[in-house]
């Protein structure tokens, strides 16, 4: 009997991780939930295993390359890897941003993803048909006013899929990287303005159905799930009433 294919999520606890996660739980993975707010993460394993799927927590942060390669240990073989933890502070000019929050922005995104990527390449590799998922964001495409640090680090995480995927074509192991433009998820707009609601909120306002963060996975797990010969390199995806970063439709 073939084993169960194991999946990793990054950034699990919340949003997108967590939906991918239970996505590729439903689609037969065994997944390992990563993520630095380990109630989080142990409360979706626990939801997913009385569900009948297979899943184990496991706290994390993917800037702690110590505990990373640590954590790579555990794996001799590896189906799926899902970068997904990352996350963008403020809204800043480019003239008054904060370098903190560019630091930080550059260190979750771009050292996070190449962190995990590269102590878990190996096992991607030995498993014999490996996936590398990197969550990305229309941001790495084109840059918009006041997005300047998140753009810059969106747009380091797009060049580590580009070049990665060049480097180790002819390996049985797969980069996909899935752009999303405007999804409306519990913390993501909430943490970028630190808590402000309001601002939050404005974000969104008017806008019809913007992408949930289980659109998102649904397509990430479609993604993964295609023949192992077809690589789908770069798929964006943005709700029907966003046609750019910057040309969004409204009724206000």
């Amino acid at each position: 009997m073939a084993a169960t294919p194991i999946a990793v999520v990054t950034g699990a606890s919340s949003g997108i991780g967590a939906a991918t996660a239970r996505t590729l739980a439903a689609k037969g993975f065994r997944v390992v939930l990563t993520a630095r707010r380990t109630d989080r993460i142990e409360a979706l394993a626990a939801e997913l295993n009385e569900a009948g799927h297979q899943a184990t927590a496991y706290a994390l942060d993917v800037t702690d390359r110590a505990a990373v390669d640590e954590f790579a240990t555990a794996f001799r073989s590896l189906a799926v890897l899902v970068n997904n933890a990352g996350g963008a502070l403020g809204a800043d000019p480019v003239a008054t941003g904060d370098p903190a929050d560019w630091r930080q922005m550059y260190e979750t995104n771009v050292i996070g993803t190449l962190n995990v990527t590269q102590a878990l390449l190996p096992a991607l590799t030995a498993s014999g048909d490996g996936t590398i998922v990197i969550l990305s964001s229309t941001a790495a495409l084109s840059s918009y006013e006041g997005g300047g640090g998140y753009v810059a680090a969106k747009h380091g995480e797009h060049v580590l899929a580009e070049t990665l995927r060049l480097e180790i074509v002819g390996t049985p192991v797969r980069v996909i990287e899935v752009a999303p433009g405007m999804v409306r998820t519990e913390e993501f707009a909430t943490t970028r303005f630190r808590g402000d609601t309001e601002k939050a909120a404005k974000v969104y306002a008017g806008v019809d159905a913007p992408l949930t963060a289980e659109d998102v996975a649904d397509t990430i797990g479609w993604a993964v799930t295609r023949p192992s010969h077809v690589n789908i390199d770069l798929l964006v995806v943005r709700p029907r009433a966003q046609a750019s970063n910057t040309k969004v439709h409204r009724t206000l």
